[in-house]
């Protein structure tokens, strides 16, 4: 009986620890290059509202999506609104070819080893996790509107 409670102790902890991360828990760091090479951390960011943003050069649905966030990032970065976009290529040439053709102008960073992707139990692209300013997850795959909802209700305008 008893190693049969530890047996399930242990299946329960092991899932725990690889369960992707849910609404109302605190992000972990993040740190990976941007464009220039230089390491960038997440908790750069911390006092604005983050949407992480997992995606990839060959994604059709995620250069789609980066319209609607270039429109989302342009109306509230000077408001305190910063997207840290981490792409999965594993061509950097390919990367930073869709990042000039998709005319981005947020934070870029690549991962090229899958272990944040892996960490974050990312199963397919895009997907995102919005942030408050206080690195916590509010939402996982916003919609546009639920994203601008939230930035609206939480952002005010620099005095």
């Amino acid at each position: 009986m008893s190693r049969t409670c530890l047996l399930a102790v242990l299946l329960l902890f092991g899932a725990t620890a690889l369960a992707q991360p849910s609404v109302g828990e605190i992000v972990t760091e993040i740190a990976l290059p941007n464009t220039a090479g230089k390491v960038q951390k997440l908790s750069d960011l911390k006092g604005k509202i983050v949407l992480i943003d997992f995606w990839a050069s060959w994604c059709g649905p995620c250069r789609r999506a980066n319209k609607d966030l270039a429109a989302l990032y342009d109306k509230y970065r000077e408001k305190g609104f910063e997207i840290y976009a981490i792409s999965l290529d594993m061509s950097k040439a390919d990367w930073k070819a869709a990042i000039a053709e998709d005319n981005i102008g947020w934070l870029q960073v690549i991962e090229t080893d899958g272990q944040v992707s892996e960490k974050w139990q990312v199963k397919y692209l895009p997907t995102s996790y919005l942030l408050d300013k206080d690195g916590k997850i509010v939402a996982i795959d916003p919609s546009k509107s639920k994203i601008e909802s939230f930035l609206k209700r939480n952002l005010t305008a620099k005095p």
